[in-house]
């Protein structure tokens, strides 16, 4: 069977196929088909089953290009193609028209429907806990969706924090004042932000209090009202801090707390403060828990194949 998919412009060609025809390798390796380009005509061919999800994926990416999205993310045509070859049907537009914008100009939002469960939750709730492992977007989609509310002016401040527990391995003295010693602990943060604003705009807004990324430590004694507060990596802290965290909640403010109780740094028998609010808050309607599994992560495909393998041997 063959398709014939019509580019509109050399550009579409370029960032379609990628840089060294990348892209189009991918499609013909994961989807056994042979994509020849003839002038402005892409043919597909290949078995019709083949050739039918490989032109679907195609024809989706060519509406994000003329869309104004940006260039295609390789780790998001990975996921595209996993998607579609273990039967999926939904494309990320199909799901939700996005949360925000990148630094590029690309659109953010839930890639699969336990993204978009989550990113609803978020809407709709003060307190959401995104529960699940690395790669499922629980810390950006929560980001995304902070940097939303402060550009609508829904919350005049966004509050980013997590604790200060090292992950397996000491890293020893810290010089530096500060700032300095706690970045490495939120580095994730940094970067998740830094993809969704001008760093610039970033700089001013920690200057001027608008954007705070601090330790948990530092969130004791305060109120915090009309803020977006997210408290990442939730599986390091204790019962206290986690008690702690949530009685910080203002007026008009939300919290997404995210983490993997399955990753765990507390040292010695400590009870994980995560687990404990599951337990102790799954009655309270307002506060919404959203479990992610392998089938949400949106990373290199063996991550998946990873989660699942730890899942079955558990």
């Amino acid at each position: 069977m063959d398709k014939i998919i019509r580019f509109e412009s050399q550009r579409e060609t370029q960032e379609l196929f990628g840089a060294q025809d990348i892209n189009l390798k991918n499609i013909e390796k994961e989807f056994r088909v042979k994509l020849i380009l003839r002038g402005e005509h892409l043919k597909v061919s290949g078995a019709a089953a083949k050739v039918k999800k490989a032109a679907q994926l195609i024809e989706h990416l060519l509406g994000e290009l003329r869309s104004g999205s940006g260039r295609i993310d390789h780790t998001e045509l990975s996921f595209l193609i996993s998607n579609l070859k273990k039967g999926g049907e939904s494309f990320p537009a199909d799901l939700d028209t996005g949360i925000t914008r990148s630094c590029t100009g690309k659109q953010i939002g839930p890639r699969t429907p336990g993204q978009r469960e989550y990113v609803e939750a978020i809407k709709e709730n003060d307190i959401v806990f995104g529960i699940g492992p690395a790669g499922t977007g629980k810390t950006y989609l929560a980001m995304a969706s902070a940097v939303e509310a402060l550009r609508k002016q829904e919350v005049r401040r966004i509050i980013l924090t997590r604790p200060a527990i090292e992950a397996g391995e000491s890293l020893g003295f810290l010089p530096g004042d500060m700032q300095a010693k706690i970045s490495p602990y939120l580095r994730p943060l940094y970067d998740a932000l830094y993809d969704m604003m001008e760093a610039r705009r970033i700089e001013n807004y920690i200057e001027t209090g608008i954007i705070e990324v601090a330790p948990l430590a530092y969130m004791r004694g305060r109120t915090l009202n009309d803020a977006f507060i997210i408290l990442d990596e939730a599986q390091n802290c204790t019962a206290e801090q986690m008690k702690m965290f949530l009685t910080r909640l203002g007026f008009d403010s939300k919290a997404v707390i995210t983490g993997d109780i399955t990753q765990s740094d507390l040292p010695g028998a400590k009870p994980i403060g995560l687990i404990q609010a599951q337990e102790s808050l799954k009655d309270i309607k307002e506060i919404k828990f959203i479990y992610f599994g392998g089938a949400d992560v949106v990373r290199h495909s063996l991550v998946q194949k990873i989660i699942q393998a730890y899942e079955k041997n558990a």
